[in-house]
This record gives C-alpha cells, structure tokens and sequence, in this order.
C-alpha cells in the first residue's frame, strides 16, 4: 500500500496505459468497493482509503484514471462509483439516472522546470498562461514574462507546454480559468476534460504530467497542488479575479470556496474558478462522486456512503496535511440528505 502510493505520488513514474487501468489503492477482492475516475484526488483517497481499512477492515480499489474514464465507467456500471473534477450537468445526471455529491475541494496549479526558479517565486497571469498554451509566447525570457517577475533570472529557454493526454477534471479546472482569461483561448480551445491542444506533449494522469514536467528543461504543466507538493516542484504564482498575486495553499483554496452557493446549484455541481475575493486561488475546483440513484447491490452503496460518510467526519486532518480542503459541514448535511432521498435498492427502499 505504502509503496503504491509512493510510487505514484512521490515519485511520479510515467504511467503506460497499462498501469493507469490498473491503478488501486488497495489489492482488489471481491468485498472491496470499487471506484475509478479522477487523480486528482488520488492522494486523499488513497490515504483515506488505508485508514479506513485499518479502521473498517473494509477495503476500496480506485483505479486513477482520470475523470473522463470515470465517468464512462460509471455510467457502464462497472464500478460502485465514479470519480469527476468537472461536475456533470442536472440533464445529463437525470439522462443517467445519477447522483453527484463533493468529496473534496483543492487547487490546480502552474508548474515549471526553471533552473534557479524556486516554488512561488515566477508570477504569471491567465492570459500569459493562455498565450503560453496556444503557442504565442515561446521563450521564458520573452518581454511578457520578464515584466511581470523583475529580479528573476529568466532563461532565454523554448517553452515546452505539458498538459493531460486524457480526459481529465483537471483540464477542465485549468481550461475554464484560461478561458475566463483569454477570449482567444476560449475560442480556439475551450473549456473541457479532452480539448484539442494547440501545442505541446501530453501525459496521462497527474502523475503523467507532473513526471513530464519534472524530466524535461524548460517546461510548464499543470497538476493538483498535492502532486506539486509532495514531488517539490516548483509551482507559480497567479494574478486573481480581484488582480491580486497568491500563492496556492489550502488557505487560498479555501478563500475561493467561501462563496459557493451549493444549496442552490443544481447536483452540487459548483465550478470555482476563478472567484472573486483578493486572497482567492483562481484555479480552484471541488471533486465529485457518481453513484446510480437505482442500486442493484444495496449493501455495496450503503458501504460506499459509510466510506464517504466516515472520511467526512475523520479525514479532514489528512485532507490539510495534503492541502486540500474538507467539504463543509454544512454542505455535508446537505450531501446526506440527498443520499436518503436519491439512493435506492431494488425494492425503492432508502439505502441511507
């Protein structure tokens, strides 16, 4: 377990396609639960998920796969439940017959390999980032860069763009605050899981795009805060909604989600980027869970919901260790009332 995670978060190994299916928390056996979907989110549950076996004796097998394979999985029923950093729409939810509930909030930060450039010290706009991604700026000590950091020895390098090679929440994070920065980008581009890159090499998952970034001079990608944490890269700097420079940390994060209105957005499908507030990271964002409203293996939901239930109440110390951010109480209690009135065995009896 231990060396699991190591591997894939620590280290950051180029995953194949081979062993990104594969990817589990735990061993797979047939009582566990089974869940695929976003990695963003990896780190937590895979710490949540040893504790609560070491607690429960209950075990779950997530295969970090990105949120576009989750989905897809999820709605083939081959897992208990998806995993998704872009919340689905209340249609497409009810096409599906599914549930979407947060499980955690975090951020999804710039990252780049400059030599001498330490974490927090390069800042960069939106609409810098935008041009670096569709391929307009292309050298870093290109004027539009070095006006923005004066004091920062900037290479006279080509930039070497890193983004994700599959459907993923976090490109669609990080592609909906370019987009709210860069007319341009949000024509071109878009915001989406899976969009049509205009340069750069791709990696699959965040572990993918952090090994990436981390082997090749000169480059910039972008990865969930805990990836650039624990691997110590070197993370920079965005201007806010309100003009303000931040740095990311669960702080800023959490600045950003003080201001949504999950009550009132229909299947808790709040997107944070880009919020208002001066100590605000723009690239904020909460992860979700798919589940079917209609549950054949009752039993298996009700022990999924007790999974979540209890990483609610006893994982919010390890959620800050990996700087993420806890879903608040209250939205909490909000979560499980739609769990009783959505989630049903065969019969149409409440599962929660």
């Amino acid at each position: 377990m231990n060396s699991l995670i190591k591997s894939a978060v620590l280290k950051s190994a180029i995953l194949t396609a081979t062993t990104v299916i594969a990817f589990s928390v735990t061993p797979a056996i047939a009582a566990d639960m089974t869940g695929a979907g976003a990695t963003f989110p990896y780190p937590i549950y895979a710490k949540w998920a040893e504790a609560y076996k070491a607690a429960t004796g209950n075990g779950l097998n997530y295969q970090s796969i990105g949120s576009g394979g989750g989905i897809k999985q999820i709605k083939a029923k081959t897992v208990d439940f998806g995993a998704s950093d872009m919340p689905l729409k209340a249609e497409e939810l009810d096409a599906e017959g599914l549930m979407q509930f947060p499980a955690i909030m975090g951020g999804v930060v710039p990252v780049v390999n400059l030599d001498g450039v330490a974490a927090g010290q390069l800042k960069l706009t939106g609409q810098l980032v935008a041009d670096i991604y569709l391929g307009k700026i292309t050298k870093w000590n290109a004027a539009e860069i070095a006006a923005l950091n004066p004091g920062v020895k900037l290479p006279a390098d080509d930039i070497t763009v890193v983004h994700r090679a599959d459907g993923s929440g976090t490109s669609f994070l990080f592609t909906d605050f370019l987009s709210k920065s860069s007319p341009e980008f949000k024509t071109k581009i878009g915001a989406g899981t899976a969009v049509k890159w205009a340069v750069g090499v791709g990696g699959k998952g965040n572990e993918g795009v952090a090994a990436n970034v981390q082997r090749i001079k000169g480059s910039i990608g972008y990865v969930e805060y805990a990836y650039a944490k624990k691997n110590k890269m070197a993370d920079a700097q965005l201007k806010n909604h309100d003009g303000q420079f931040v740095k990311a940390d669960d702080d800023t994060f959490k600045a950003a989600a003080a201001g949504a209105d999950w009550a009132k957005t229909p299947g808790f499908g709040v997107v944070l980027t880009d919020q208002a507030g001066k100590s605000s990271w723009p690239i904020t964002g909460a992860s979700f869970i798919l589940m079917h409203k209609a549950q054949a293996d009752a039993a298996k939901a009700k022990e999924v919901l007790k999974f979540f239930d209890w990483s609610y109440k006893n994982g919010g110390a390890s959620a800050s260790e990996l700087d993420y951010v806890a879903i608040p109480p209250a939205v909490v209690k909000l979560v499980q009332e739609g769990w009783k009135t959505q989630l049903k065995d065969a019969s149409g009896k409440a599962i929660w």
